[in-house]
């Protein structure tokens, strides 16, 4: 593509970005210092190479997934963009408490961009400084985890003998004394050798506690969605219910989104995904901007916004982007 060609595209999406209509010739002989004939000639040419297409019977064109790539990879400027004042940011992500930062990192990017907000949850540590156990009837236990981070994880464990409160505090005592600062994988390793100097129940019941400790039980992995209900307001999504009850099942079921965002915390920096031309999106017309965020240096999650395929990308690109640096520094030791 010439340096016409890629001005017209250019020109012809960010228009059919703001206004949400076809864009015809007539419109964009206006901005340019060509006739008429000239730009549809060159529209003629884009819509050959799959870059743009018309709608029904409209004469206007509108970009097609192959056009929207080509526009963001090579055609974008980025816009500087002001988040939030840094004490209000302080205020929203509190370090010391991870998963309340996360959900307000959801929040944060659904309503700087009016779209949903993603976030890939850290996955949980599967060290611990302390557990305990709690009776809570006669065949339950909550397994209750301390990591060294002072998250505290909750397990329920359904046993096969009722447990004497004694007998929950001597299982509790051995699992401290013994492994305290070790994986739950580390602990499962050793842990033969050590039970063998325990009753049987009470092994029964540790060896149920490091399986707990070891298995997802859904909370890793955990997906935070917030503003789900704002692509309501989006008329290109909003007008198909067949499409609209789509993304919502994909939001309710996550399992694409959880492959997508597994995906993105793989890759360098912002990621930018459309619909129809990316086999993570599962639906045209949508696209989901993600970026990596990390603690202490190290990638621990993903989060992103989605919206429509007719979105400001020069605008939610950096919003994800400042978004992931602000969570990273909420969670890291180091932060200020």
């Amino acid at each position: 593509m010439d340096d016409r060609a890629n001005a017209l595209l250019k020109a012809l999406i960010e228009r059919y970005i703001a206004d949400g209509q076809p864009v015809g010739s007539r419109t964009l002989s206006k901005m340019f210092e060509l006739s008429p004939a000239t730009i549809r000639n060159v529209m003629a040419d884009l819509e050959d190479q799959g870059l743009i297409q018309s709608p029904h019977t409209s004469a206007g064109r509108i970009p097609t997934p192959k056009g929207y790539r080509l526009f963001v990879d090579r055609l974008l400027a980025v816009q500087r963009f002001q988040v939030l004042p840094p004490e209000e940011i302080r205020a929203l992500l509190p370090a010391a408490e991870p998963s309340r930062a996360v959900s307000a990192a959801a929040s944060l990017l659904s309503n700087l961009s009016q779209f949903a907000g993603v976030v890939l949850a850290p996955r949980r540590s599967q060290v611990f400084r302390q557990i305990e156990f709690i009776r809570l009837s006669d065949r339950r236990v909550l397994l209750i985890i301390v990591t060294p981070d002072g998250d505290v994880q909750n397990r329920i464990l359904f046993v096969s003998r009722d447990y004497s409160e004694q007998e929950l505090l001597e299982a509790s005592n051995f699992f401290n004394q013994h492994f305290a600062g070790m994986s739950f994988d580390a602990v499962k390793m050793a842990i033969k050798d050590e039970l063998s100097s325990l009753q049987a129940d009470i092994s029964r019941l540790m060896q149920a506690a490091v399986e707990a400790g070891t298995s997802s039980d859904g909370t890793d992995d955990n997906v935070v969605i917030s503003g789900e209900s704002k692509l309501l307001d989006i008329s290109d999504i909003a007008s198909d219910m067949q499409r609209l009850r789509r993304l919502f099942s994909l939001f309710e079921q996550k399992t694409d989104l959880l492959q997508l965002l597994d995906v993105s915390t793989r890759a360098q920096g912002v990621q930018i995904y459309i619909g129809g031309d990316s086999r993570l999106v599962p639906m045209e017309d949508v696209s989901v901007i993600t970026a990596p965020y990390g603690v202490d240096g190290k990638i621990v999650g993903t989060l992103g916004v989605i919206g429509p395929s007719r979105m400001a990308y020069e605008r939610v690109i950096p919003i994800v982007d400042i978004t992931a640096r602000l969570l990273s520094n909420a969670l890291s030791h180091n932060a200020s």
